[in-house]
């Protein structure tokens, strides 16, 4: 057992070993009496993270070889390890020429004065190679695939801290460690070489040592010594909180424990979830329905393993992309794009198209009211709204499998108070935008059973899943998380 692990082993004890009221709590604070850590534990971790942070400078130091990027330059120390809108605006103002800013990352590397819009806006772009049996396509569905088969996109940088009790990496999963994520970042982002095994453990180590909160170590701590996940107690059912937040912890397990459930905070505890958003598709894109007599058309769900899921996050990248939706990530340019699958490398039989050349009610492609097919349900790809474009594929860049299409990663959302802006391409600034994206279009998905039933909080936005009071409540509870 190593250092780190011995260490999280007597966090966890000294865990166990706190019950009892938290004698400090405010007046209106309600405390459970079972697993609230104890300061000391705060202690413990802040000693570990020093004995860790002396021993990785190599996730601070830009490595020989290198363009000047060390991991924390996107991933700065001090700021939980996520580049912020703030941090990345004062530090192109103060210097310019600071390494976050080198041209690989210029919205036009070739510009005279590049301008860095999407890196001041806390995006990177990543580079990846298509899948073999991948193809970009036009809207007239001609090959435009480039030369190198690499596509760009624009991706937020996520914190490091947690990514002991998560994993694979990368919002796309496409790192199966640390150790690999590593390496993929000092080759792409800091045009580095390969590196030695002793260097990527020590920035590995660095960054399992990094934790938002003594109860994301407590987990850590019971993953490190083998308990089962689904066996370890979520220690914020133990957590001292104030009226207000413990009626948002009542928010959070109906809203969105389903999802992102369990100690780790990345469980699909509810696999209706999970089972509803895989569909089968037509070979022109759209979702396969199956007529039921006197029933409502009910699209084919199919199975598929994956853990990464499709929410309609990319679908609303592209509506602000065109204007239709208020989106923080809407005054910069993403990539457009459509993609064809087929069932080989040898690209000869096609599978299927995506997303679909919209059919919508008007014939106008901007009517974001679909077409109806012959059994009267919407004709529609696998967000189950018109969508023109795709400005990222996820998840199936990696696979090239058409039901992973825009799928990412769920995350842990233990310190998300603290990484603004959030999604993977940044188009909510705030957690407030965020809990209003999910009462206004995501709750009301049927598994979910949060049907939009409260009227809006303004007279042109759509009915909503949570009450005014609820979202109050919840953001209470996440500010604490």
């Amino acid at each position: 057992m190593n250092t780190l692990s011995i260490v999280l082993v007597a966090c966890a004890a000294i865990v166990f070993g706190c019950v009892g009221p938290d004698p400090g709590a405010a007046p209106d604070t309600i405390v459970d009496t079972a697993l609230v850590p104890d300061p000391n534990l705060e202690t413990s971790l802040a000693i570990s993270r020093s004995a860790q942070h002396a021993r990785a400078s190599p996730f601070e130091t830009a490595l020989p070889g290198s363009n000047g990027r060390s991991c924390a330059t996107c991933h700065p120390i001090g700021a939980h390890t996520a580049l912020s809108i703030a941090d990345a605006e004062a530090r192109f103002a103060a210097n310019p020429r600071d390494p976050l800013f080198h041209p690989l990352d210029a919205d036009d590397p070739s510009a005279a004065t590049p301008t860095y819009a999407h890196v001041r806006k806390g995006l990177i772009r990543v580079v990846l190679p298509l899948p073999a049996n991948m193809d970009v396509i036009d809207l007239a569905g001609n090959v435009v695939t480039p030369a190198s088969r690499q596509i760009e996109v624009w991706r937020g940088v996520p914190t490091v801290e947690n990514t002991a009790i998560t994993g694979p990496y990368q919002l796309d999963g496409r790192a199966a460690s640390l150790e690999a994520q590593a390496q993929a970042a000092i080759t792409s982002h800091s045009q580095g070489p390969t590196v030695s095994s002793n260097t990527l453990d020590r920035i590995a180590r660095f960054q399992r040592a990094q934790f938002s909160s003594a109860r994301a170590a407590f987990v850590a701590a019971m993953l490190a010594i083998g308990v089962p996940r689904d066996r370890i107690p979520v220690p914020e059912r133990a957590m001292p909180l104030s009226r207000q937040e413990r009626r948002g912890r009542d928010v959070f397990e109906l809203a969105c424990a389903q999802c992102h459930g369990g100690a780790t905070g990345t469980q699909i505890i509810n696999r209706s979830v999970h089972d509803g958003l895989f569909f089968a598709l037509g070979s022109d894109g759209n979702i396969i329905y199956d007529a039921v007599p006197g029933q409502e058309p009910t699209p084919r769900l199919v199975p598929h393993a994956s853990e990464f899921l499709n929410i309609g996050i990319g679908l609303l990248s592209g509506y602000g992309q065109m204007g239709l939706l208020p989106m923080f990530n809407d005054d910069i340019q993403l990539p457009r794009y459509r993609f064809r699958f087929y069932t080989d490398a040898t690209r000869r039989q096609q599978v299927t198209d995506l997303p679909p050349v919209p059919v919508t009610a008007s014939g106008d492609p901007n009517d974001l009211n679909p077409a109806l097919n012959e059994l009267g349900a919407p004709i529609t790809g696998p967000s189950l709204a018109v969508q023109t474009f795709s400005t990222d594929p996820g998840r199936a860049a990696i696979t090239g499998d058409p039901l992973d299409f825009e799928a990412f990663d769920v995350p842990q959302l233990r310190g998300i108070a603290h990484t603004a802006p959030y999604f993977h391409d940044n188009n909510s600034g705030t957690l407030r935008d965020v809990v209003d994206l999910y009462s206004r279009f995501m709750l009301q998905f049927p598994p979910i059973g949060l049907p939009p039933v409260n009227p809006p909080e303004q007279p042109e936005l759509p009915p909503e899943s949570l009450t005014v009071a609820q979202k109050q409540d919840l953001l209470a509870f996440l500010e604490r998380l």
